[in-house]
C-alpha cells in the first residue's frame, strides 16, 4: 500500500460511525446499494476491497470458509474463478447453497449474502482466463488445487513444465478452471455505529422480487 492510499485509509477510518445510511425506498433493490459501498471501499484505500470470505458446506454438513476476489456483479449475481477440481467445487456441486461476507473494517462496513450458485458458461470463464497475466494462466494448468502434493517439489516442477509447454503462443483454457456466480437470495447491509447499536438493513428474495427490512444490531 503506498503512503497516499495509507493517508485514505486515514482519512476514511471511522466514516461507518459518522455517516447515516439513506433511507431505503420499499420497492428498492440491493444492487444499487451494493455498487455504492463497493465504490465507497475502492476510493478508501482498501487493499484488494473486492476480497471476499466464501462458505460452503459439504453433502455431511461440514461447513468451510475461504477468501477469493469478486471479479463482476450485476443483477443475475456475484461471480468468482477458480478450479472445478478444488474442494470448494466439489461441495458447490453437492450442495449449491452458499454464503459471501465481504468486510470493510476502515468504514465499519459489512456486507452478508446469502444464495444458490450456477457455473458461468465456458465463454465467460475462457474471456477471463485469457485476460489475466500469462503467469497466472500458467499456473492455473499447474496446480492440482485442493489435492495433496505427492512431494516438496511437485508444483515447482509441473508450474516448470506447462511454463515450457506454453512458453510459446496462447495459453489454452483449461476445461477444469472457470467461473461461479452466486445467485442471492438474500443480502444484508451492516452498518456500524456508536454504542454498537449498529445499524442492519436487509434484502429478502420472495417470489422475485426484492423486500426490506431492519434488524435489530
Amino acid at each position: 500500500m503506498t503512503i497516499f492510499e495509507k493517508l485514505r485509509c486515514l482519512f476514511t477510518f471511522g466514516q461507518g460511525v459518522a455517516l447515516p445510511l439513506p433511507e431505503i425506498p420499499a420497492n428498492s433493490t440491493p444492487l444499487p446499494l451494493f455498487n455504492q459501498w463497493f465504490e465507497d471501499a475502492n476510493k478508501s484505500g482498501i487493499l484488494l476491497p473486492e476480497a471476499m470470505s466464501i462458505s460452503s458446506c459439504s453433502s455431511d454438513g461440514q461447513p468451510s470458509s475461504r477468501m477469493v476476489l469478486l471479479k463482476n456483479f450485476n443483477e443475475k449475481g456475484f461471480v468468482f474463478f477458480t478450479n472445478y477440481g478444488s474442494r470448494k467445487s466439489h461441495e458447490l456441486t453437492e450442495n449449491n447453497k452458499v454464503s459471501l461476507l465481504f468486510h470493510w473494517n476502515v468504514l465499519q462496513r459489512q456486507i452478508r449474502i446469502e444464495g444458490t450458485v450456477e457455473k458461468v458458461n465456458r465463454q465467460e470463464s475462457a474471456d477471463y482466463f485469457h485476460s489475466r497475466d500469462h503467469g497466472s494462466q500458467v499456473g492455473a494448468w499447474a496446480s492440482k488445487q485442493s489435492q495433496r502434493l505427492t512431494h516438496n517439489n511437485e508444483l515447482k516442477e509441473r508450474m516448470a513444465h506447462f511454463s515450457d509447454k506454453y512458453a510459446k503462443g496462447e495459453v489454452p483454457h483449461p476445461e477444469f478452471w472457470g467461473g461461479w456466480r452466486v445467485k442471492p437470495t438474500y443480502i444484508e447491509f451492516w452498518q456500524g455505529r456508536a454504542s454498537r447499536l449498529h445499524d442492519r438493513v436487509c434484502f429478502e428474495k420472495q417470489k422475485d422480487k426484492w423486500i426490506n427490512f431492519k434488524l435489530h444490531p
